[in-house]
């Protein structure tokens, strides 16, 4: 039995219709994407540029480690020196996202003052980061990003 013949107006419509489909799923993606990206660091970053590199300076001469461990719910935050003294901070806060998108991010409160920091945070599987912000007794501003990955 013979069926209808596949005219060139036939082949538009299945052109036109895959096209449609690919350009719909595209669109899609891209306004996912610009729906979760979470802004600018900075308003200006010529004007963050001009003062970084001196910040960063102050930030060595610290010699500050910093070393995260999360394991069964619980997030450890160690800052010390490099012989492993603790150090004591002013002003720390830590949050702890998604590198994707800022939707996920939790401040995290510790349960203790001073270094090992400890806390109770449950976190999905995957990477996250955690950016810490602190100020050393001296009054240097201290600011560094670590990622924490998550195992099932």
């Amino acid at each position: 039995m013979a069926g209808k013949p596949l005219t060139g107006r036939k082949v538009l419509f299945i052109a036109l219709g895959a096209f449609g489909v690919i350009i719909t799923a595209n669109m899609a993606l891209v306004y996912a994407a610009i729906g979760s990206f979470p802004g600018l660091e900075v308003k200006n970053s010529y004007v963050a540029s001009q003062g970084f590199d001196a910040a960063r300076a102050a930030q060595t001469k610290l010699g500050w480690v910093v070393t995260t461990q999360y394991s069964d719910g619980a997030l450890n935050l160690s800052i010390t020196e490099k012989d492993g003294t603790p150090i004591p901070v002013n002003d720390l806060t830590v949050t702890i996202g998604r590198a994707t998108h800022a939707n996920a991010d939790v401040n995290v409160s510790f349960l203790q003052d001073q270094s090992p920091f400890n806390t109770k945070m449950p976190l999905d599987t995957g990477k996250w980061e955690l950016r810490l912000s602190a100020t050393a007794p001296d009054g240097t501003p201290f600011r560094q990003r670590l990622d924490i990955i998550v195992t099932p």
